[in-house]
């Protein structure tokens, strides 16, 4: 059976292709040998289950490692404390096997029903017993906690670990408890619906931080790739496939093993990937990142239910993209921890930005694709598309020309903060048709600000670098274009394109080429 790169479900390394996580299952030992109690909560699809089903593994010959999913539990499972005891009491007998005899013998009357009325103190008093018993400290591992964290029993369990945690000097308990999922369950208000009473002090506040980074870095993308090169000689560029899947996706586990399994499974065999050496490069790389922008996962979709659930996070994302005002990252403020939580946004230099360019390239098209109908600018690109596109190559420059023409006709009258506000939005939306299907584009989130975006359009496995800016004098403009060339060099490439937004009245409104070095800058004027 060969290994394959996998994003469903937990990974196996004889079954997939992994990154090397021996490094992160050492950090977390360190943190269990000091005795923390912690959760691991990160976004959908990070990693915590492969994480968690490795580190029980790795943890097993000096501890006795009880390894729980509360997936495995049903809502009726958490009703009363009797049910979850009985429950709960299952789990644990199913997942040890070294559970001394008077321990499993309570274990085993709870779970059966034999103990009627039974309680979490109960229950707690014959795990302390175990503990006590165990000739190896005991460690609790309970996956997708998500599935009870709004639940008043959880949070009385919640309350009795952190009672025997508390008290761990006199009364024998868990050498260590970690909690994986996708809220962070010492802020269990997080997890309560939006329409409902907040919860605050959570009984999980004894949870030390987790600081282990658990997204993968251009080396772990590079000891994977290591791994399929072995088994298939492409012939790729093992460094520069890893920096280019790392720029789109920022190591986001899922992310980075899609792109993977895309360019293995989906692109060799077709007429422009003939076999997994055609697929293995650039071309192939923007490939399977417009497959991936383009397709309807489960991570998407949950990303996308988020936004419904919390509207307050669809605004604070929507001024991220579109206005170009920083945004303080302060977890303080709780749609700012609520987008990070999630995984939509990250803290750069103290400044929230969206978390990598695939998620980028999303948002934006959820965003503009509730202003298609009846935009008057996208209806524009659509009735030009056909100009745009020579020979299956994009004409970057008559697209600049035909929108400064379009823009003047349609918004030449409106005043300053429309332009600033409204500008770039519009040129992506007359953009979005007329690569749509065959390219993609996304911000570089480095130089988004309130007068200057960059925006890298790829069709065809050709990139375009344009600067979206507003016009704020001649010396301004000639920091902008020595930026831009700083750009086109690091992209490799001849020629630039700057669309500026001008709000003197004198303006010449046009496309002009100008000279810079050995580099051509295609500037329009609206």
């Amino acid at each position: 059976m060969r290994r394959v790169f996998n994003t469903d479900g937990y990974c196996d390394p004889e079954l997939h292709y992994m990154v090397d996580l021996s490094g992160r299952l050492n950090a977390i030992k360190d943190m269990v040998d000091d005795g923390k109690y912690f959760t691991i909560n990160r976004a959908r699809q990070y990693g915590k289950t492969t994480t968690l089903y490795a580190l029980a593994e790795y943890l097993c010959e000096e501890y006795m490692v009880i390894s729980l999913d509360f997936q495995g539990l049903s809502f009726a499972d958490f009703e009363t404390e009797e049910r979850f005891v009985s429950a709960f009491s299952r789990q644990v007998l199913l997942a040890a096997d070294e559970i001394p005899d008077e321990s499993r013998s309570d274990l085993e009357r709870y779970a059966k029903g034999e103990i009627r009325n039974a309680t979490l103190s109960m229950m707690f008093l014959s795990l302390s017993g175990l503990c006590s018993a165990s000739e190896k400290k005991v460690i609790l591992l309970i996956d997708e906690v998500d599935s009870a964290s709004n639940n008043q029993v959880f949070i009385d369990f919640l309350a009795q670990l952190r009672f025997y945690y508390l008290k761990r000097r006199k009364i024998p308990t868990f050498q260590s408890v970690i909690l994986t999922g996708l809220y962070d369950v010492r802020n269990v208000k997080r997890k309560i619906r939006p329409d409902e009473e907040h919860k605050e002090n959570s009984p999980w506040n004894i949870a030390a931080d987790f600081a282990v980074d658990m997204s993968f870095s251009t080396a772990d993308i590079m000891g994977m790739l290591n791994q399929y090169e072995f088994d298939y000689h492409t012939g790729m560029n093992i460094t520069d496939m890893a920096d280019r899947i790392f720029d789109y996706t920022s190591g986001y586990p899922y992310l980075v093993s899609r792109l993977c399994k895309f360019m293995d499974e989906k692109l060799p065999g077709t007429n422009d990937y003939p076999d997994r050496g055609a697929a293995w490069t650039k071309e192939g790389l923007l490939q399977a990142v417009k497959l991936l922008e383009n397709e309807s996962n489960a991570l998407f979709q949950s990303m996308k239910g988020k936004l419904n659930d919390y509207p307050r996070l669809r605004d604070v994302l929507y001024e991220l993209l579109f206005t170009g005002k920083p945004v303080p990252y302060s977890a303080m403020n709780d749609y700012i921890e609520i987008a990070s939580m999630f995984g939509f946004i990250k803290n750069s230099g103290g400044t929230a930005v969206i978390s990598n360019r695939i998620f980028e390239t999303v948002l934006y098209n959820w965003f503009m694709s509730d202003e298609y109908a009846g935009n008057k600018i996208y209806d524009a690109g659509v009735l030009g598309k056909n100009q745009f596109i020579m020979s299956g190559h994009l004409n970057m420059r008559r697209i600049l020309e035909r929108f400064t023409e379009n823009f003047d006709d349609l918004y030449g009258d409106q005043d300053e903060t429309f332009l600033e506000d409204a500008g770039r939005r519009y040129f992506m939306l007359y953009l979005k048709p007329i690569i749509n299907g065959e390219g993609n584009c996304y911000v570089e989130a480095q130089t988004r600000n309130r007068e200057r975006t960059d925006l890298v359009i790829d069709y065809h496995g050709e990139q375009f670098v344009v600067e979206l800016k507003i016009w704020r004098g001649n010396s301004y403009n000639e920091r902008g274009e020595n930026q831009l060339l700083d750009y086109l060099n690091y992209f490799h490439l001849n020629k630039g394109y700057m669309l500026s937004f001008n709000f003197n009245k004198k303006k010449e409104i046009g496309v002009r080429e100008i000279a810079l070095g050995d580099k051509v800058l295609v500037e329009a004027v609206v």
